[in-house]
């Protein structure tokens, strides 16, 4: 039966270019949606730029431009990019559209007529030039704690944290005018009185089980805090109809701008858009990061819940990216531009690497380059291309046996993994699907290499027999593509030429083609070359800051040996007492009435979680951490602090301020593990 389904992914900010951290989720959803289309089901895929915000108006005034102009410039390279990658959309679109300036005030209404709006004052630095308030970011000043001057709104490059209105002389990086403190009415929506639909809906089966013990105990076990919805003019986004001078908020027209495309493309293909958003029928799936899952888990079902639209029946959430085992990094050339890679390199192999990679879970995900180039040769090029490339040669301009010879059972087994390879897709378990496949084309080409056909073609006496192996190899080889159609929908097409039959379905690979002629076989696939992976990453590299350049040399001081001597000698009995695992940073936020405290929450694996308070505010921010590996003490006795109760320690190296370094666990480590 088919299935209507709408599938969206996060909305890429209007603010920067598309690098291959986003391409996860990108290519994850795109091969997702394929998957489904080729199934029979009528699936399609929204997405839009996220437009909004001060940051846009920032950047649009820095270039000369009008914010509509840059916008429009970055759409047209994000689009183009991800077209590179065959991430192909039903509709992209801008939510700085007519269609989600509608939507933003047919959901505001219900929010109002719910009784869920409520108004509150806000202090904040204001630029009285610029005529606007000031996010940290924008403020330049004196650090009150060591006197250093040009330091940032927030900490500065000793390590001392503070509030931008604590900063001695503070000066706006807009205009350079001294900013002064204001007060404002911010608007802000209840989610508290959904608690109880949200904490049902966490526990449908909508998210993933270490998804959905995250968020019932980190927010939903409490009461759920109000969400400012607001900013005062000046503000790139769209006036708020009963609140002049006020506009919403980047993070409440964002998630609607989903249904703003699918409203688009509904009115441009004569489409029934109540049918899409409002059906019960119609399936909706996002798929995000971990870093946006509170917005789209509680925010915005609770937006949804209140205005009548379908909630979504799957949110999908991956990790993040890793470049060989470390976070992107533009110093070392890791951190790569869409268009970068697309230089250099197949898109079609980065697209088979991360469905490689990918599995059900929010697991973050390594590209390590060179297993890259090992894999991409040896399964794409090595397994599958060459079951094509070794034969069809021998058949070109031939047509193959008008009878499917007897291959000992290779097509009807694997026609029978259809529907656990199916299962894998649906479930988002790439990675297990693309193993599956892969042993196909292992017993594939021990077929041919058993066969030999390029022996056969030295005897003519033996001209139908090779025309027998080549055909069984040939249709073994489309069957292998048909199940990685979702994955690599440029070789579909080539192989379609290849046979002159294109897929279509996923049915295909039930039924070997008989009597059909063979193209003149042309080149699908080139090796990986290391050299161009290096070439790469080189031209990715920006100047390292001094602090790199610094902590290159072999020379190591030991100014910290004599600060802190080595403490006196412990007993093994003594070291056995503290318990030292390994732990993931689940969620980390920031602590603001603590100058040094970040709080996080610590996974221990399953649903085993500590809450620990870290004085390292001065060298991270949460954003760092979230989802890294960390080495805490899980058996220390539990702190009451004035912030709430700290479960634990996590382990760092350094000398304090922003001189620290949180302890993280080689590659391979897994949440649980002690540490002996």
């Amino acid at each position: 039966m088919s299935r209507r389904i709408l599938v969206t992914a996060a909305l890429p900010y209007a603010n920067g270019p598309i690098h291959i951290g986003h391409l996860v989720e990108y290519i994850q959803t795109d091969i997702w949606v394929r998957f489904q289309k080729l199934r029979g089901h009528d699936c399609r895929f929204f997405c839009a730029d996220d437009t909004h915000g001060t940051a846009i108006m920032i950047s649009a005034k820095r270039a000369g431009v009008s914010e509509e102009e840059f916008i429009a410039k970055v759409s047209e390279e994000h689009q183009r990019d991800f077209a590179a990658f065959d991430v192909d959309f039903d509709h992209y679109g801008s939510t700085n559209s007519p269609q989600n300036r509608k939507l933003c005030d047919e959901i505001w209404t219900a929010l109002h007529e719910q009784n869920l709006v409520v108004e509150k004052m806000v202090s904040q630095l204001y630029d009285p030039v610029e005529n606007t308030f000031l996010a940290d970011r924008f403020v330049k000043g004196t650090c009150p704690e060591c006197g250093l001057e040009n330091s940032n709104g927030d900490s500065c490059n000793n390590g001392h944290t503070y509030t931008p209105a604590d900063l001695v002389d503070p000066v706006s990086v807009l205009s350079g005018a001294t900013p002064e403190v204001r007060q404002a009415p911010h608007l802000f929506v209840q989610i508290e009185p959904l608690r109880q639909q949200l904490a049902e809906w966490v526990d449908s089966g909508t998210v993933q089980p270490e998804v959905a013990n995250y968020l019932k105990g980190q927010f939903l076990g409490d009461e759920l805090r109000d969400w400012d919805v607001s900013r005062p003019a000046p503000y790139f986004g769209f006036e708020i109809p009963d609140a002049p001078g006020n506009y919403w908020y980047v993070w409440f027209d964002a998630p609607i701008g989903y249904f703003a495309s699918c409203t688009t493309w509904c009115e441009e293909n004569g489409e029934d858009a109540h049918q899409w958003l409002r059906d019960p029928s119609t399936e909706i799936h996002h798929f995000i990061g971990r870093d946006i899952t509170y917005f789209h888990c509680l925010f915005w079902p609770a937006m949804l819940y209140s205005s009548g639209f379908n909630l979504p029946k799957q949110v999908h959430i991956h990790g993040f990216l890793l470049v060989d085992g470390e976070k992107m990094s533009k110093s070392k050339g890791t951190f790569i531009k869409a268009e970068t890679y697309e230089k250099y390199l197949d898109p079609s192999h980065l697209r088979y690497y991360y469905a490689s990679k990918l599995g059900p879970r929010w697991d973050d995900l390594d590209l390590n380059l060179e297993d890259f180039a090992n894999k991409v040769n040896a399964d794409l090029v090595g397994k599958v291309v060459n079951l094509a490339s070794r034969t069809a040669k021998f058949v070109s301009g031939q047509q193959l046996a008008a009878t499917y010879p007897d291959d000992g059972g290779l097509f009807k087994n694997a026609a029978a993994k259809s529907d656990a390879i199916a299962e894998c897709y649906e479930k988002c378990d790439f990675n297990a699907a693309m193993r599956e496949v892969m042993l196909l084309a292992d017993a594939a080409n021990q077929f041919v290499e058993n066969a030999a056909p390029w022996t056969l073609k030295k005897d003519p006496e033996k001209a139908e027999e090779l025309n027998a192996i080549c055909s069984v190899a040939l249709n073994l080889f489309r069957q292998i593509v048909v199940y990685l159609t979702p994955v690599l929908p440029q070789l579909a097409e080539q192989t379609g030429t290849l046979l002159n039959t294109p897929i279509k379905s996923w049915d295909d690979a039930q039924t070997p083609l008989t009597g059909t002629p063979v193209a003149p076989f042309k080149h699908m696939m080139q090796r990986v070359d290391l050299k161009k992976v290096e070439a790469m990453v080189e031209e990715s590299k920006e100047d390292a800051p001094q602090a790199d350049a610094m902590a290159s040399t072999h020379q190591d001081s030991k100014e910290y040996l004599e600060a802190e001597p080595l403490a006196e000698e412990c007993t093994i009995d003594d070291f056995m007492k503290v318990d030292f695992r390994v732990a993931r940073v689940i969620e980390c936020e920031e602590v603001p009435e603590a100058r040094k405290l970040l709080k996080l929450t610590l996974g221990l694996g399953g649903d085993e979680t500590r809450q620990v308070f870290a004085g390292i505010k001065s060298a991270y921010k949460p954003e760092e951490l979230q989802g890294k590996l960390v080495v805490m003490v899980a058996n220390l006795k539990p702190r009451q602090m004035k912030f709430g109760l700290s479960e634990g320690m996590v382990c760092a190296a350094g000398a304090g301020g922003s001189e620290i370094f949180v302890l993280s666990p080689d590659e391979g480590a897994k949440p649980g593990m002690r540490v002996h």
